[in-house]
């Protein structure tokens, strides 16, 4: 019974939180910029085409942050949130550092963790998945899902590069050490 509690307060937690930025890009509320100006916004990042991926984006963190709450169709709502935050992390954050406070990836990070282990886990007993009935999670429901979500959000960091140098986008995604964790350029203008 215990574990079921922490299952539903971390659902809870990282699922309304997910949903709530989602719902700043979708519908503007909480100060947030609403579709019109995210998809400016995710013009500006380089992605292209803008709208949809804005769009998916979005929705990603809007629904998957509802299914995550509710524990329902699990583990496909972690599993949009963990690929919105890789997005989020290789767009935005890692080029700033890993402390939250200077822009860094701290807290996109602590939200992929605790989806993975929901996705993991599975929602506990408290949840529409457990009413329902219904069983997803198995090696096939998580690979599926995963693996196309995977594909679908390497594609959408790919697009911020000519197409002559996608391949520098998947290098940006690897830690490189000189000494230290080092991001946002290629490895050999880092590097003595």
């Amino acid at each position: 019974m215990m574990t079921a509690l922490g299952l539903l307060i971390l659902r809870l937690g990282i699922g309304l939180i997910l949903a709530a930025h989602g719902a700043q890009k979708l519908f503007g509320w909480w100060g947030g910029p609403g579709m019109t100006k995210w998809a400016q916004a995710v013009q500006r990042l380089r992605i292209r085409p803008a709208q949809p991926w804005a769009w998916v984006a979005a929705l990603s963190e809007f629904g998957g942050g509802l299914l995550l709450a509710i524990g329902l169709l699990s583990p496909l709502g972690s599993l949009a949130i963990v690929g919105a935050m890789l997005v989020a992390i290789a767009t935005v954050h890692l080029a700033k550092g890993f402390w939250n406070g200077k822009g860094g990836f701290e807290f996109n990070l602590s939200l992929i963790v605790g989806a993975a282990a929901l996705a993991i886990t599975g929602p506990g007993s408290y949840s529409l998945d457990a009413a329902l009935r219904t069983a997803f999670v198995s090696g096939v429901g998580l690979a599926a899902p995963g693996y196309t979500l995977s594909v679908e959000r390497l594609a959408t960091i790919s697009t911020r590069f000519p197409s002559g140098s996608r391949i520098r986008a998947f290098r940006l995604l690897l830690p490189v050490s000189c000494g230290g964790w080092t991001t946002g350029t290629p490895a050999a203008t880092r590097c003595p």
